[in-house]
């Protein structure tokens, strides 16, 4: 365990240290008092990234759930439906999405808050990926499982409930895991449409202080603040998992 955390902590200062060595390289005028100066913004657009994150993640949830539970339905519409879902969110870019809910979808039902469509195009597209992990959990579980349970009396919705469903959520947290990790980063796209996450609040701060570096590098540390206690998690999960704890 020390071992691996000496290597880390070695190729963390080298990757450091070789960041300091190109950056030194460039004749630019250093000036690091920006990001204090506009901290409140950095702050502001955190506390923004977190909630349509976790609005997102939440709404994003519950709907590749119904997804995926509609994907397996013997009901050919809710089938289709599920599908046609599917097929539209993840077959074209998260970007157009944002243009489509914002400019043509919102307008259309007079609504106009960036912040809660920029926060619902996230959940429907997290939504989308989710359902096929959804799927493909309760596909994996073997159909020997469901016989038996169907055999002691189960009906089918009781077997769903208390045989399928808790052993496909245990074989997804890992990539459902990770792909919240992906949409907290994905929320990098709502600057577009004007929403004060990270990525305008850096924007901003570059167009009033002609300060590049010192705007989006502090961005990425923000980010990388954001997601890698979600990326540790789901290294700790697939572990537990592979090991076969419980």
């Amino acid at each position: 365990m020390m071992y691996r955390i000496a290597v880390r902590c070695l190729l963390g200062a080298l990757v450091v240290a070789t960041l300091a060595l190109l950056l030194g390289a460039l004749e630019y005028p250093w000036n690091w008092r920006v990001p204090w100066q506009y901290r409140s913004l950095f702050i502001k657009g955190f506390v923004y990234t977190l909630w349509i994150s976790l609005g997102a993640i939440a709404m994003g949830f519950v709907m590749g759930v119904a997804g995926g539970l509609a994907r397996v339905s013997r009901n050919e519409i809710l089938r289709a439906l599920a599908s046609y879902y599917v097929e539209l969110f993840r077959g074209t870019p998260l970007l157009v999405q944002v243009y489509i809910f914002y400019f043509c979808l919102a307008p259309a039902v007079r609504y106009d808050n960036p912040f809660v469509i920029g926060m619902v195009t996230l959940a429907f597209f997290s939504g989308a990926y989710i359902t096929e992990m959804v799927r493909a959990g309760i596909e994996s579980i073997d159909p020997g499982q469901i016989e038996a349970a169907k055999s002691t009396g189960l009906s089918d919705r009781q077997t769903m409930r208390y045989v399928v469903l808790p052993q496909a959520f245990r074989r997804i947290i890992p990539p459902v895991t990770g792909q919240f990790v992906s949409l907290i980063k994905d929320s990098s796209l709502l600057s577009v449409i004007s929403v004060r996450e990270l990525t305008k609040a850096s924007e901003v701060i570059n167009a009033t202080t002609y300060k590049t570096f010192e705007a989006y590098l502090p961005l990425a540390l923000l980010y990388l603040a954001l997601t890698y206690p979600l990326s540790y998690l789901t290294r700790k999960l697939e572990q537990i998992l592979s090991n076969g704890k419980p």
